[in-house]
């Protein structure tokens, strides 16, 4: 496994403080610093060679790198945006940017309903509880039966996934979180471990995998363990979140890394018997004292708190 850290594009004092704690691998948002301006191959390597010169191998683009609901959705201009992807695709490839990780949730994304649950010692954690928006009103994408969803993703996996193919890139899927459907009448298909092999199996391909989310994974009230044997057995887990929560899909709160109802040990036992070589990098980290907040799950200290955490875990196995 390689302990990665979620890292801003420009370097900032996050950077160092990766290194201090003994992390050698990136992993960011290449949109960020793209602010509109077009992905070129120029643009990816300076990104690449940036991190590099700090200590630091660039190995996953996470996160959609431009507004990808007209796929998503099925709406005209897909043809476009999926061209646009499967050139960044290839992009990656040339540079030698490894892994692009994506998500197929439409319009509504990463959703919590609480942004400042209090947590241990006074902490900030970010929950959710589906009766606060249950009956909140539909978007203006209207109601989005599943079906449509299958269909749209399948589209989609049919020219992303050749196209990751001839690059030499992995797609890494990362479920639906909240793992529930719908949010405002959009329905959202990747909340099981069945539908994640489902959407596997709608393109089998060594480069398409899963972006194995273990709080995500035991929101949906499955067998954390368990699902990293399912899929990362047969070499389907192509980076992982790591992370955990206490409760359910519809109910549950995010906690620090060595107090949520997740067996972290046996996680990192599961990753090494199934020989896991890739990324995984803590997430959703608790705010502490002295953080301001202003990017719930994403401050310092609570996800360099949990790069000690794993890394003393990794001693144990």
């Amino acid at each position: 496994m390689k302990i990665a850290m979620m890292l801003n594009p420009n370097p900032e004092p996050t950077w160092q403080l990766a290194k201090q704690v003994g992390v050698n691998h990136a992993v960011t948002n290449l949109s960020r610093l793209a602010a509109g301006r077009p992905f070129t191959e120029q643009f990816l390597t300076e990104v690449k060679d940036r991190f590099a010169e700090a200590g630091l191998e660039l190995l996953v683009h996470e996160s959609n790198p431009f507004d990808l609901d007209r796929i998503k959705l099925g709406l005209p201009g897909r043809d476009e945006d999926v061209e646009k992807y499967c050139e960044l695709i290839g992009m990656m490839g040339s540079v030698g940017i490894p892994i692009v990780c994506y998500n197929f949730m439409a319009v509504i994304g990463w959703f919590r309903t609480d942004m400042a649950v209090p947590a241990r010692g006074g902490a900030l954690a970010t929950g959710f509880d589906y009766e606060e928006i249950r009956n909140a009103p539909l978007t203006d994408a209207g109601v989005v039966e599943e079906e449509r969803m299958w269909d749209n993703l399948a589209w989609f996996l049919e020219r992303a996934v050749p196209a990751a193919e001839a690059a030499g890139v992995t797609l890494a899927m990362h479920p639906d979180d909240p793992p529930v459907s719908p949010l405002r009448g959009i329905s959202r298909i990747l909340t099981s471990p069945d539908a994640c092999e489902r959407a596997l199996e709608l393109q089998p391909s060594a480069n398409h995998g899963v972006a194995f989310c273990q709080g995500t994974f035991a929101a949906m009230g499955a067998d954390v363990c368990r699902e990293i044997r399912r899929f990362g057995g047969r070499g389907r887990i192509a980076f992982a979140h790591f992370r955990d929560i206490r409760g359910t899909a519809t109910r549950f709160v995010e906690t620090f890394h060595d107090e949520g109802q997740t067996d972290m040990l046996a996680a990192m036992r599961a990753y090494a018997e199934v020989g896991f070589d890739g990324p995984i990098r803590p997430d959703h980290g608790p705010t502490m004292e002295g953080e301001s907040n202003e990017r719930p799950g994403y401050e310092n200290l609570g996800r360099l708190l949990a790069v000690g955490y794993m890394r003393g875990l990794t001693e144990l196995l």
